[in-house]
């Protein structure tokens, strides 16, 4: 019998190993042999590391949190147990958003918190709270976003909600001049 050597598909698979391996230290981006067992580990750490990454941010989240939380003269554990006893639903990485863009907020929060400590539960506060949450998260949008990018449908939208009169017969251009006053 003849001696099959593979040809162009172990050309091919050598190849395609050789090609994740671009870059790699020494001989693990020359060598089929050694670049096959680095990229065999690569693929390992990537697949490790995606759900260390989610671990990594929880504990940033955390961190922000409390830092901010004594700055308001709290601790952690004290502020998220008194959130839960509140009723207040809100994830660690909103709250971290929040306590460094919104100072003010993330004290309300931390009175929410507070007060269910102490036995007081306020709906009305929980729900303003989450209300602001819910309206600072679009304003901050809107105002990255270019007015002039979006349609006239959004524009006259926006208009009628700002109580700009006559703003359904206006045209584009006269809706952005409105709106960015």
């Amino acid at each position: 019998m003849t001696r099959v050597k593979g040809g162009n598909v172990a050309k091919n698979r050598r190849r395609k190993v050789l090609k994740q391996a671009k870059g790699y230290f020494g001989s693990k981006h020359r060598l089929f042999k050694t670049a096959q067992e680095q990229t065999f580990h690569s693929l390992e750490y990537a697949y490790r590391d995606r759900k260390n990454n989610k671990r990594n941010f929880r504990k940033l989240w955390i961190t922000r949190i409390n830092a901010a939380c004594r700055l308001n003269d709290i601790s952690y554990s004290r502020f998220i147990n008194g959130l839960s006893k509140a009723g207040v639903e809100i994830n660690r990485k909103m709250l971290s958003e929040v306590a460094i863009d919104n100072a003010k907020l993330f004290a309300s929060y931390v009175q929410i918190a507070n007060d269910a400590l102490n036995g007081k539960v306020a709906k009305k506060e929980v729900e303003k709270a989450n209300k602001e949450v819910a309206k600072a998260a679009p304003e901050k949008e809107a105002a990255s976003t270019d007015i002039s990018k979006l349609t006239v449908a959004e524009l006259k939208e926006m208009a009628v909600a700002q109580g700009i009169e006559g703003a359904t017969s206006m045209k584009k251009a006269e809706l952005v001049e409105a709106l960015s006053k």
